[in-house]
């Protein structure tokens, strides 16, 4: 599914180089649970972001469902965004002057999906993240924790191949958190890859398996014991 192998990542800081990640090797499977922890500096975001094709590694190899992600024209990158990824944020990111409806909707727009058909997609993601009552209703309606909800299933309606979230319940109390952990186990289980970015080990225990970052190496990797939200 997902293969990084020698992966290397430096910033230009004017007098010197930032090397950000350093030989990183990280291979991940259809339908894995994923959390990359680490302290500020330690290279997750950028990690994520390469994995997002939002940002170009140094050098190495970089893999996506079999396809090398490797000099890609703009055109190109967001091409395989919308058809591989989708993507979950701290802040939500919903547009404030549509409702809950459209703002699931809107990948599908840019997939010149006709409009009877994207909003009867956009409804079913709506249900099954719990949100049908609030299609009609707009952003500043919803509780952080509904504008999360209404974020997931934008970021399923495509049916990407891997889920990619950053720090998703970064903006939430802990029964949000909760709420929304348990969400992201019962899209998993249904065989969806997810890989999250956290700095809460209380969310990594959710995930089934932890990837911890330091100064740009990879400095542990191991599987965990899942415990099943009820």
């Amino acid at each position: 599914m997902l293969v990084i192998k020698d992966l290397n990542k430096s910033y230009d800081t004017g007098k010197s180089k930032l090397h950000v990640l350093k030989g990183i090797n990280l291979s991940i499977d259809e339908g894995e649970f994923v959390s990359i922890m680490g302290s500020s500096g330690s290279g997750k975001s950028t990690l994520l972001n390469i994995i997002g094709i939002l940002d170009e590694k140094d050098s190495g190899i970089y893999n996506l469902d079999g396809i090398p992600i490797e000099d890609l024209s703009e055109i190109r990158a967001a091409e395989y965004r919308s058809k591989f990824l989708g993507f979950i944020f701290q802040s939500f990111n919903l547009i404030g002057y549509k409702t809950a409806l459209e703002n699931v909707a809107l990948p599908l727009y840019y997939q010149d999906v006709p409009r009877k058909l994207r909003n009867q997609r956009a409804m079913e993601y709506l249900e099954k993240v719990g949100l049908a009552d609030w299609a009609t209703h707009m952003p500043n309606e919803l509780s952080g924790g509904q504008k999360q909800r209404v974020a997931i299933a934008r970021a399923l309606i495509t049916d990407p191949k891997v889920i990619l979230a950053d720090e998703p319940t970064g903006a939430l109390d802990s029964k949000t958190t909760y709420d929304i952990m348990k969400l992201l186990q019962e899209i998993n289980r249904e065989g969806k890859t997810i890989i999250v970015v956290t700095h809460e080990p209380d969310v990594a225990a959710e995930t089934k398996r932890n990837v911890i970052l330091k100064d740009g190496i990879i400095e542990s990797d191991k599987f965990i014991t899942q415990r099943v939200l009820q």
